[in-house]
C-alpha cells in the first residue's frame, strides 16, 4: 500500500490525558499517511489511543513521575506502534473476557479485547517495571500494474 514514509520515532511524554490525544494524534496521521481507508484508519486510531489510556490510567496510575514511551513505524508493509509504561506490569492472561456474563455490565476491561479486534497482531511484554505493548496493522500489497 505504501513505502516506508519516515524512519522509526519514538516519544516520551507525561502521564496525562493530554498524552494520549497526542499519541492518538499521531497514529491517526500515520495511518492516513500510509493510505488505509477510513474504517482501518478509525481501527488503528482507536486501537492505539485504548492503548494509551491503559499505559496511563492502568500503568502508571497518572503518577506524574512516570512517564510513556510511543514508538511508531511504517516498514512499508505494516504499520507498527509500541506503547510502553513504567507501572507494576500486566499479565494479559489474567484479565477478564467482557463477554462472560458477569462481566458484560462492568464500566471497564473491554480495552484490551477492543485492541485485539482491531489490530492484525497484539503482543504483550513484561518490562520490570512496566508492561510494552506492540500493536501491528498490515497493509495491503500493492495492486499489480500488468
Amino acid at each position: 500500500m505504501s513505502e516506508p514514509i519516515e524512519a522509526r520515532r519514538t516519544i516520551r511524554l507525561t502521564s496525562t490525558m493530554e498524552s494520549v490525544s497526542e499519541i492518538e494524534g499521531m497514529a491517526e496521521k500515520i495511518a492516513n499517511d500510509a493510505g488505509l481507508d477510513e474504517d482501518a484508519t478509525f481501527h488503528v486510531t482507536m486501537a492505539v489511543r485504548e492503548a494509551a489510556v491503559n499505559a496511563v490510567l492502568h500503568g502508571n496510575e497518572y503518577d506524574p513521575a512516570k512517564f510513556v514511551t510511543f514508538t511508531f513505524e511504517n516498514t512499508g508493509k505494516d504499520l507498527v506502534f509500541t506503547l510502553s509504561d513504567e507501572g507494576i506490569g500486566l499479565d494479559p492472561a489474567k484479565l477478564p473476557d467482557p463477554r462472560d456474563p458477569e462481566n458484560l455490565l462492568r464500566g471497564t476491561g473491554r480495552g484490551i479485547f477492543l485492541i485485539r479486534s482491531m489490530m492484525d497482531e497484539v503482543n504483550f511484554r513484561q518490562l520490570h517495571p512496566g508492561t510494552e505493548l506492540t500493536l501491528v496493522k498490515h497493509l495491503a500489497a500493492p495492486a499489480s500494474t500488468s
